[in-house]
């Protein structure tokens, strides 16, 4: 069983990193009964690097775990980096970290907002996405049901989730709600909680027209971001 954390990365900076830290721990103590990692240190290896020289610790990290690599010599225990130009002024990336009982693959993607106007209701009472696996089988079945619309909205058990990739929530004319129970405890999510800029509800998918607008957010897409979807383009 293989999992999966995507951390935004700009400007050097990692965003909500320690929100990341809780979710991945959580996860493999559940899933493997595992102690904590310190994710920080495990993104930048141990070259001695101060905090301010992330890109450099980075870079050095991978021509040091490469070379066994490209000598045809692998060491099963090493993580691998696949790395763009991180040097690129405001350009926004996306960390994506696979692991399972020890980290597998780190990789920095470059990474754009996606623009998503329209969602197609789909009802699933049975989908399992607690945990961030890497397998997003039962996600793309359901998302192939999309038709005409960019993306879904999941509906399970009668009430609203998640997109195939994101939360969403929801705003009435004076707050932001998120549903009560998602598919997956989104990082981006779980800090607007915590922060408490927005509450929970359980939302059936006859109340959104008791709302005047959604609003996509993940680790990628800040709450800030505004990627909305009007009322109207979300289809039954």
């Amino acid at each position: 069983m293989k999992l999966l954390e995507t951390i935004r990365f700009e400007n050097g900076e990692f965003t909500n990193l320690q929100f990341h830290q809780r979710r991945m721990n959580a996860s493999r103590k559940e899933l493997f009964n595992l102690d904590s990692i310190d994710l920080e240190k495990e993104i930048l290896g141990s070259s001695g690097f101060p905090p301010d020289s992330r890109a450099g610790v980075i870079r050095m990290q991978l021509d040091a775990d490469l070379q066994s690599a490209k000598s045809g010599i692998k060491n099963p225990n090493a993580t691998y980096f696949q790395i763009a130009n991180l040097k690129e002024p405001n350009r926004l990336f996306k960390c994506r970290i696979i692991y399972s009982k020890q980290i597998e693959k780190i990789e920095f993607i470059p990474y754009q907002l996606s623009n998503i106007t329209s969602l197609k209701i789909v009802v699933d009472d049975e989908i399992d996405y607690s945990h961030k696996y890497l397998d997003r089988n039962q996600l793309e079945n359901l998302f192939s049901q999309k038709r005409n619309c960019d993306d879904i909205l999941i509906v399970k058990n009668g009430l609203v989730t998640d997109t195939s990739f994101a939360n969403i929530l929801f705003y009435n004319g004076k707050e932001w709600i998120t549903p009560t129970h998602p598919l997956l405890k989104g990082i981006q999510q779980q800090f607007l909680l915590e922060t408490e800029q927005i509450s929970t509800t359980k939302i059936r998918p006859s109340d959104l027209k008791y709302f005047k607008k959604a609003r996509l957010v993940n680790a990628m897409m800040r709450f800030e971001d505004e990627v909305d979807v009007d009322l109207v383009n979300i289809i039954g």
